[in-house]
Protein backbone atom coordinates (compact mmCIF):
# COMPACT_ATOMS: atom_id res chain seq x y z
CA UNK A 1 0.00 0.00 0.00
CA UNK A 2 1.31 3.44 -0.94
CA UNK A 3 2.17 5.82 1.90
CA UNK A 4 1.56 9.55 1.45
CA UNK A 5 3.11 11.72 4.14
CA UNK A 6 1.97 15.33 4.60
CA UNK A 7 4.26 17.52 6.70
CA UNK A 8 2.42 20.49 8.18
CA UNK A 9 -1.13 20.72 9.48
CA UNK A 10 -1.96 24.28 8.45
CA UNK A 11 -4.95 25.21 6.30
CA UNK A 12 -3.64 23.45 3.19
CA UNK A 13 -2.01 20.46 4.85
CA UNK A 14 -4.99 19.55 7.02
CA UNK A 15 -7.51 20.00 4.21
CA UNK A 16 -5.37 17.75 2.00
CA UNK A 17 -5.05 15.07 4.70
CA UNK A 18 -8.79 15.18 5.33
CA UNK A 19 -9.70 14.88 1.64
CA UNK A 20 -7.18 12.10 0.95
CA UNK A 21 -8.29 10.27 4.09
CA UNK A 22 -11.89 10.37 2.91
CA UNK A 23 -10.91 8.97 -0.50
CA UNK A 24 -7.71 6.92 -0.46
CA UNK A 25 -7.63 6.22 3.27
CA UNK A 26 -11.22 5.09 3.59
CA UNK A 27 -10.91 2.77 0.59
CA UNK A 28 -7.54 1.39 1.80
CA UNK A 29 -5.89 2.46 -1.44
CA UNK A 30 -3.21 4.39 0.45
CA UNK A 31 -1.97 5.12 3.94
CA UNK A 32 -2.22 8.85 4.72
CA UNK A 33 -0.01 10.33 7.45
CA UNK A 34 -0.12 13.91 8.70
CA UNK A 35 2.91 15.17 10.66
CA UNK A 36 2.88 18.34 12.75
CA UNK A 37 4.80 19.60 15.75
CA UNK A 38 1.58 20.71 17.48
CA UNK A 39 -1.35 18.54 18.63
CA UNK A 40 -3.99 20.74 17.03
CA UNK A 41 -4.83 23.10 14.17
CA UNK A 42 -5.72 26.78 14.37
CA UNK A 43 -6.57 28.78 11.24
CA UNK A 44 -3.66 31.19 10.83
CA UNK A 45 -5.64 34.12 9.37
CA UNK A 46 -7.37 34.40 12.76
CA UNK A 47 -4.21 34.64 14.87
CA UNK A 48 -4.79 38.38 15.31
CA UNK A 49 -7.99 37.54 17.23
CA UNK A 50 -5.94 35.44 19.66
CA UNK A 51 -3.41 38.25 20.07
CA UNK A 52 -6.21 40.71 20.87
CA UNK A 53 -7.95 38.32 23.28
CA UNK A 54 -11.11 38.09 21.19
CA UNK A 55 -10.64 34.37 20.51
CA UNK A 56 -9.67 31.60 22.93
CA UNK A 57 -7.51 29.14 20.97
CA UNK A 58 -8.32 26.34 23.41
CA UNK A 59 -11.93 26.55 22.23
CA UNK A 60 -11.32 27.02 18.51
CA UNK A 61 -8.35 24.67 18.07
CA UNK A 62 -9.08 21.50 16.13
CA UNK A 63 -7.58 18.27 17.45
CA UNK A 64 -5.41 16.48 14.89
CA UNK A 65 -5.96 13.00 16.45
CA UNK A 66 -9.74 13.48 16.48
CA UNK A 67 -9.77 14.67 12.86
CA UNK A 68 -7.58 11.72 11.88
CA UNK A 69 -9.95 9.17 13.40
CA UNK A 70 -12.99 10.76 11.78
CA UNK A 71 -11.40 10.96 8.32
CA UNK A 72 -9.29 7.81 7.98
CA UNK A 73 -5.78 9.22 8.15
CA UNK A 74 -3.04 8.92 10.76
CA UNK A 75 -1.51 11.71 12.81
CA UNK A 76 2.06 11.75 14.11
CA UNK A 77 3.10 14.60 16.38
CA UNK A 78 6.72 15.57 16.00
CA UNK A 79 9.18 18.11 14.68
CA UNK A 80 10.83 17.30 11.37
CA UNK A 81 14.63 17.35 11.53
CA UNK A 82 15.65 16.25 8.05
CA UNK A 83 14.68 14.31 4.93
CA UNK A 84 16.56 11.54 3.13
CA UNK A 85 15.30 11.66 -0.43
CA UNK A 86 17.44 8.73 -1.55
CA UNK A 87 15.75 6.41 0.95
CA UNK A 88 12.46 8.36 0.98
CA UNK A 89 12.40 8.92 4.72
CA UNK A 90 11.60 11.81 7.05
CA UNK A 91 13.31 11.98 10.44
CA UNK A 92 11.48 13.40 13.46
CA UNK A 93 12.91 14.64 16.74
CA UNK A 94 12.51 12.34 19.78
CA UNK A 95 9.18 12.49 21.55
CA UNK A 96 9.35 15.29 24.07
CA UNK A 97 12.62 16.62 22.59
CA UNK A 98 16.25 15.68 23.13
CA UNK A 99 16.28 16.40 26.85
CA UNK A 100 16.01 13.07 28.66
CA UNK A 101 14.88 14.93 31.77
CA UNK A 102 11.45 15.53 30.31
CA UNK A 103 10.73 11.89 29.61
CA UNK A 104 12.30 11.60 26.16
CA UNK A 105 14.23 8.48 25.25
CA UNK A 106 16.43 10.58 22.98
CA UNK A 107 15.69 8.37 19.95
CA UNK A 108 14.78 10.01 16.67
CA UNK A 109 11.88 8.59 14.70
CA UNK A 110 11.87 7.74 11.01
CA UNK A 111 8.88 7.73 8.67
CA UNK A 112 9.06 6.17 5.21
CA UNK A 113 7.06 7.65 2.37
CA UNK A 114 6.21 6.91 -1.24
CA UNK A 115 5.01 10.45 -1.83
CA UNK A 116 5.78 13.45 0.36
CA UNK A 117 3.85 16.72 0.53
CA UNK A 118 5.52 19.66 2.26
CA UNK A 119 3.03 22.14 3.73
CA UNK A 120 5.32 23.86 6.22
CA UNK A 121 3.76 27.32 6.03
CA UNK A 122 5.80 30.46 6.55
CA UNK A 123 7.55 32.44 9.26
CA UNK A 124 8.14 36.14 9.76
CA UNK A 125 10.65 37.82 7.46
CA UNK A 126 12.55 40.59 9.28
CA UNK A 127 14.44 41.62 6.13
CA UNK A 128 17.66 41.91 8.17
CA UNK A 129 16.43 45.09 9.88
CA UNK A 130 18.75 45.62 12.88
CA UNK A 131 17.12 44.62 16.15
CA UNK A 132 13.87 43.40 14.61
CA UNK A 133 14.39 39.69 15.28
CA UNK A 134 15.61 40.40 18.83
CA UNK A 135 13.00 42.91 19.98
CA UNK A 136 9.85 42.53 17.84
CA UNK A 137 7.08 40.04 18.53
CA UNK A 138 5.48 37.98 15.75
CA UNK A 139 2.25 36.14 14.93
CA UNK A 140 3.63 32.95 13.42
CA UNK A 141 1.60 30.60 15.62
CA UNK A 142 -0.79 30.38 18.57
CA UNK A 143 2.05 30.54 21.11
CA UNK A 144 3.24 33.83 19.57
CA UNK A 145 -0.27 35.27 19.62
CA UNK A 146 -0.86 34.26 23.23
CA UNK A 147 2.50 35.72 24.23
CA UNK A 148 1.57 39.05 22.63
CA UNK A 149 -1.85 39.05 24.35
CA UNK A 150 -0.35 38.43 27.79
CA UNK A 151 2.31 41.10 27.31
CA UNK A 152 -0.25 43.63 26.13
CA UNK A 153 -2.50 42.87 29.11
CA UNK A 154 0.42 43.10 31.56
CA UNK A 155 1.58 46.37 29.98
CA UNK A 156 -1.88 47.90 30.37
CA UNK A 157 -2.18 46.86 34.01
CA UNK A 158 1.33 48.08 34.83
CA UNK A 159 0.81 51.39 33.03
CA UNK A 160 -2.43 51.92 34.93
CA UNK A 161 -0.65 51.44 38.24
CA UNK A 162 2.15 53.79 37.24
CA UNK A 163 -0.08 56.37 35.52
CA UNK A 164 1.78 56.09 32.20
CA UNK A 165 0.87 55.25 28.62
CA UNK A 166 1.13 52.05 26.60
CA UNK A 167 2.62 52.37 23.12
CA UNK A 168 2.10 49.57 20.60
CA UNK A 169 3.83 49.77 17.22
CA UNK A 170 2.78 47.39 14.44
CA UNK A 171 5.26 47.22 11.57
CA UNK A 172 3.51 46.25 8.36
CA UNK A 173 0.25 47.54 6.92
CA UNK A 174 -0.88 44.33 5.29
CA UNK A 175 -3.90 42.30 6.39
CA UNK A 176 -2.30 41.00 9.60
CA UNK A 177 -1.13 44.41 10.80
CA UNK A 178 -4.37 46.21 9.96
CA UNK A 179 -6.62 43.52 11.45
CA UNK A 180 -4.58 43.33 14.64
CA UNK A 181 -4.61 47.12 15.09
CA UNK A 182 -8.39 47.27 14.76
CA UNK A 183 -9.03 44.33 17.10
CA UNK A 184 -6.50 45.59 19.64
CA UNK A 185 -8.23 48.97 19.80
CA UNK A 186 -11.57 47.30 20.48
CA UNK A 187 -10.02 44.98 23.06
CA UNK A 188 -8.46 47.90 24.91
CA UNK A 189 -11.91 49.45 25.26
CA UNK A 190 -13.46 46.16 26.40
CA UNK A 191 -10.75 45.60 29.01
CA UNK A 192 -11.33 49.10 30.33
CA UNK A 193 -15.08 48.50 30.50
CA UNK A 194 -14.46 45.38 32.61
CA UNK A 195 -11.98 47.37 34.77
CA UNK A 196 -9.11 45.05 34.00
CA UNK A 197 -6.95 48.16 33.68
CA UNK A 198 -7.49 51.78 34.71
CA UNK A 199 -6.22 53.40 31.52
CA UNK A 200 -8.30 55.60 29.27
CA UNK A 201 -8.27 53.59 26.00
CA UNK A 202 -8.77 56.80 24.01
CA UNK A 203 -5.69 58.63 25.29
CA UNK A 204 -3.51 56.23 27.29
CA UNK A 205 -3.20 53.37 24.80
CA UNK A 206 -1.52 54.44 21.58
CA UNK A 207 -1.46 52.07 18.63
CA UNK A 208 0.54 52.86 15.51
CA UNK A 209 0.76 51.07 12.16
CA UNK A 210 3.90 51.72 10.11
CA UNK A 211 3.81 50.79 6.44
CA UNK A 212 6.66 51.20 3.97
CA UNK A 213 4.38 51.54 0.93
CA UNK A 214 2.27 54.54 0.08
CA UNK A 215 -0.95 52.73 1.02
CA UNK A 216 -2.10 50.15 3.51
CA UNK A 217 -3.26 46.79 2.16
CA UNK A 218 -1.37 46.74 -1.15
CA UNK A 219 -3.51 43.84 -2.43
CA UNK A 220 -6.56 46.14 -2.50
CA UNK A 221 -7.52 49.12 -4.64
CA UNK A 222 -6.14 52.42 -3.22
CA UNK A 223 -9.71 53.57 -2.59
CA UNK A 224 -10.30 50.57 -0.32
CA UNK A 225 -6.92 51.05 1.33
CA UNK A 226 -7.72 54.69 2.06
CA UNK A 227 -11.04 53.67 3.56
CA UNK A 228 -9.25 51.21 5.83
CA UNK A 229 -6.87 53.98 6.92
CA UNK A 230 -9.82 56.24 7.74
CA UNK A 231 -11.48 53.50 9.76
CA UNK A 232 -8.29 52.93 11.76
CA UNK A 233 -7.80 56.63 12.41
CA UNK A 234 -11.42 56.84 13.59
CA UNK A 235 -10.47 54.27 16.22
CA UNK A 236 -7.61 56.51 17.34
CA UNK A 237 -4.92 54.46 15.60
CA UNK A 238 -1.97 56.31 14.07
CA UNK A 239 -1.36 55.29 10.45
CA UNK A 240 2.05 56.06 8.97
CA UNK A 241 2.50 55.16 5.30
CA UNK A 242 5.57 55.73 3.16
CA UNK A 243 7.65 55.04 6.25
CA UNK A 244 10.49 52.50 6.22
CA UNK A 245 11.83 51.02 9.45
CA UNK A 246 15.59 51.29 9.94
CA UNK A 247 16.01 49.78 13.42
CA UNK A 248 14.11 48.24 16.29
CA UNK A 249 15.24 48.58 19.91
CA UNK A 250 13.78 47.21 23.13
CA UNK A 251 11.60 50.30 23.57
CA UNK A 252 11.38 52.02 20.19
CA UNK A 253 11.08 51.73 16.43
CA UNK A 254 13.33 54.06 14.45
CA UNK A 255 12.34 54.90 10.90
CA UNK A 256 14.59 55.72 7.94
CA UNK A 257 14.14 59.46 8.51
CA UNK A 258 15.49 59.12 12.05
CA UNK A 259 12.13 59.54 13.80
CA UNK A 260 11.82 57.57 17.03
CA UNK A 261 8.49 55.85 17.72
CA UNK A 262 8.27 54.79 21.34
CA UNK A 263 7.18 51.17 21.67
CA UNK A 264 6.40 49.17 24.79
CA UNK A 265 5.41 46.40 22.38
CA UNK A 266 6.53 46.02 18.77
CA UNK A 267 4.75 43.56 16.49
CA UNK A 268 6.43 42.71 13.17
CA UNK A 269 3.95 41.91 10.37
CA UNK A 270 5.88 43.20 7.37
CA UNK A 271 6.37 39.99 5.39
CA UNK A 272 6.99 36.24 5.43
CA UNK A 273 9.44 33.66 4.17
CA UNK A 274 9.61 29.87 4.22
CA UNK A 275 11.09 28.14 7.30
CA UNK A 276 14.83 27.49 7.37
CA UNK A 277 14.09 23.77 7.18
CA UNK A 278 13.04 24.16 3.53
CA UNK A 279 16.60 25.06 2.57
CA UNK A 280 18.01 21.81 4.05
CA UNK A 281 16.18 19.33 1.82
CA UNK A 282 18.41 19.71 -1.23
CA UNK A 283 15.48 21.02 -3.27
CA UNK A 284 15.52 24.13 -5.45
CA UNK A 285 14.32 27.16 -3.49
CA UNK A 286 13.92 30.87 -4.24
CA UNK A 287 15.31 33.82 -2.28
CA UNK A 288 12.55 33.37 0.32
CA UNK A 289 13.49 29.69 0.78
CA UNK A 290 10.22 28.65 -0.87
CA UNK A 291 10.40 25.31 -2.66
CA UNK A 292 10.15 25.79 -6.42
CA UNK A 293 7.37 23.63 -7.88
CA UNK A 294 6.05 22.99 -11.38
CA UNK A 295 2.48 23.12 -12.67
CA UNK A 296 1.72 19.86 -10.81
CA UNK A 297 3.07 21.37 -7.55
CA UNK A 298 5.89 18.84 -7.79
CA UNK A 299 9.42 19.78 -6.79
CA UNK A 300 11.75 20.57 -9.65
CA UNK A 301 14.28 18.10 -8.18
CA UNK A 302 12.21 15.14 -7.03
CA UNK A 303 9.08 13.69 -8.63
CA UNK A 304 8.00 12.14 -5.31
CA UNK A 305 8.03 15.44 -3.39
CA UNK A 306 5.30 18.06 -3.62
CA UNK A 307 4.87 21.41 -1.88
CA UNK A 308 1.90 23.67 -1.31
CA UNK A 309 0.93 26.86 0.48
CA UNK A 310 3.29 29.48 1.82
CA UNK A 311 6.39 27.25 1.67
CA UNK A 312 5.95 26.68 -2.09
CA UNK A 313 6.89 28.92 -4.98
CA UNK A 314 4.40 28.50 -7.79
CA UNK A 315 4.37 30.91 -10.73
CA UNK A 316 1.10 30.93 -12.64
CA UNK A 317 1.61 31.63 -16.36
CA UNK A 318 -1.36 34.01 -16.24
CA UNK A 319 -1.54 35.43 -12.71
CA UNK A 320 2.19 35.34 -11.93
CA UNK A 321 3.55 34.42 -8.50
CA UNK A 322 0.91 32.92 -6.22
CA UNK A 323 0.78 35.02 -3.03
CA UNK A 324 1.10 33.58 0.51
CA UNK A 325 -2.62 33.53 1.23
CA UNK A 326 -5.03 30.99 2.68
CA UNK A 327 -7.07 30.75 -0.52
CA UNK A 328 -3.96 29.70 -2.45
CA UNK A 329 -3.22 26.93 0.07
CA UNK A 330 -6.84 25.77 -0.12
CA UNK A 331 -6.87 25.63 -3.92
CA UNK A 332 -3.55 23.80 -4.00
CA UNK A 333 -4.76 21.31 -1.39
CA UNK A 334 -7.87 20.51 -3.43
CA UNK A 335 -5.75 20.19 -6.58
CA UNK A 336 -3.31 17.76 -4.94
CA UNK A 337 -6.16 15.78 -3.39
CA UNK A 338 -7.40 15.08 -6.90
CA UNK A 339 -3.95 14.55 -8.39
CA UNK A 340 -2.69 12.11 -5.75
CA UNK A 341 -5.93 10.12 -5.88
CA UNK A 342 -5.53 9.43 -9.62
CA UNK A 343 -4.44 6.03 -10.82
CA UNK A 344 -0.88 5.71 -12.06
CA UNK A 345 -0.51 6.45 -15.74
CA UNK A 346 -3.37 8.93 -15.93
CA UNK A 347 -2.49 12.38 -17.28
CA UNK A 348 -1.44 15.02 -14.76
CA UNK A 349 -3.46 18.24 -14.84
CA UNK A 350 -1.87 21.65 -14.31
CA UNK A 351 -2.66 23.77 -11.29
CA UNK A 352 -4.16 27.16 -12.01
CA UNK A 353 -4.60 29.73 -9.27
CA UNK A 354 -7.83 31.73 -9.29
CA UNK A 355 -7.88 34.95 -7.28
CA UNK A 356 -11.36 35.29 -5.83
CA UNK A 357 -10.55 38.52 -4.05
CA UNK A 358 -9.49 39.58 -0.59
CA UNK A 359 -11.31 40.68 2.57
CA UNK A 360 -9.79 42.47 5.55
CA UNK A 361 -11.54 42.85 8.91
CA UNK A 362 -11.55 46.27 10.59
CA UNK A 363 -13.25 45.15 13.78
CA UNK A 364 -16.45 43.31 14.74
CA UNK A 365 -18.81 45.27 12.49
CA UNK A 366 -16.92 46.34 9.39
CA UNK A 367 -14.44 45.19 6.76
CA UNK A 368 -13.17 46.14 3.33
CA UNK A 369 -12.24 44.08 0.34
CA UNK A 370 -12.79 43.04 -3.23
CA UNK A 371 -14.55 39.98 -4.69
CA UNK A 372 -13.68 38.58 -8.11
CA UNK A 373 -16.16 36.52 -10.11
CA UNK A 374 -15.04 33.00 -10.99
CA UNK A 375 -16.57 33.18 -14.48
CA UNK A 376 -16.62 36.85 -15.42
CA UNK A 377 -13.36 37.80 -13.70
CA UNK A 378 -14.89 41.15 -12.78
CA UNK A 379 -14.03 42.65 -9.40
CA UNK A 380 -16.55 44.14 -6.99
CA UNK A 381 -15.47 46.31 -4.08
CA UNK A 382 -17.27 45.66 -0.82
CA UNK A 383 -17.16 47.38 2.54
CA UNK A 384 -19.01 47.81 5.81
CA UNK A 385 -21.32 45.25 7.39
CA UNK A 386 -21.69 43.25 4.16
CA UNK A 387 -17.94 42.82 3.85
CA UNK A 388 -17.77 41.90 7.55
CA UNK A 389 -20.33 39.12 7.07
CA UNK A 390 -18.48 37.80 4.02
CA UNK A 391 -15.24 37.87 6.01
CA UNK A 392 -16.79 35.70 8.73
CA UNK A 393 -18.02 33.25 6.10
CA UNK A 394 -14.43 32.65 4.93
CA UNK A 395 -13.64 30.81 8.17
CA UNK A 396 -16.91 28.89 7.96
CA UNK A 397 -15.94 27.75 4.46
CA UNK A 398 -12.64 26.43 5.84
CA UNK A 399 -14.53 24.52 8.54
CA UNK A 400 -16.92 23.11 5.94
CA UNK A 401 -13.97 21.62 4.07
CA UNK A 402 -12.90 19.89 7.28
CA UNK A 403 -16.16 18.88 8.97
CA UNK A 404 -19.18 19.11 6.71
CA UNK A 405 -22.41 21.10 7.01
CA UNK A 406 -24.07 19.52 10.06
CA UNK A 407 -21.13 19.88 12.41
CA UNK A 408 -20.31 23.40 11.26
CA UNK A 409 -23.92 24.51 11.79
CA UNK A 410 -23.89 23.02 15.28
CA UNK A 411 -20.59 24.70 16.12
CA UNK A 412 -21.89 28.03 14.85
CA UNK A 413 -24.84 27.78 17.24
CA UNK A 414 -22.53 26.93 20.14
CA UNK A 415 -20.29 29.89 19.30
CA UNK A 416 -23.30 32.21 19.14
CA UNK A 417 -24.52 31.08 22.57
CA UNK A 418 -21.03 31.40 24.03
CA UNK A 419 -20.76 34.97 22.74
CA UNK A 420 -24.01 35.81 24.54
CA UNK A 421 -22.82 34.71 27.98
CA UNK A 422 -19.09 35.45 27.95
CA UNK A 423 -17.12 38.72 27.84
CA UNK A 424 -16.06 39.77 24.32
CA UNK A 425 -12.35 39.35 25.20
CA UNK A 426 -10.26 37.26 27.55
CA UNK A 427 -9.85 39.14 30.83
CA UNK A 428 -6.80 37.37 32.22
Amino acid sequence: METIVIVGGGAGGLELATRLGDTLGASKRARILLVDRYPGHFWKPLLHTVASGKCDPRVEELSFPAQAVEHDFEFVQGEVLCMDRAHQTVTLAPRGGFNAGNGSDGVCRTITYDKLVLALGAITNFYNVPGAAEHALTLDNVDDAESFRRRFLDACIKAGEQKTQVNVVIVGGGATGVELAAELSNSARALAAYRVHTLDPETDIRISVIERGQHLLPQLHPQQANRAARELRALGIEVLTGTAVAEVTHDAVIDAAGNVHRADLTLWAAGVEAPQLCATFGLSVNNLRQIIVDASLCSANDSQVYALGDCASYVCPIKGVAPPRAQVAHQQAMFLADLLARRNGTPRPDFRYHDYGSLVSLGPQTAVGVLTGAITGKSIRVAGATASLLYQLLYQKHLLNLHGTARVATQALVDWLRAKIQPPVKLS
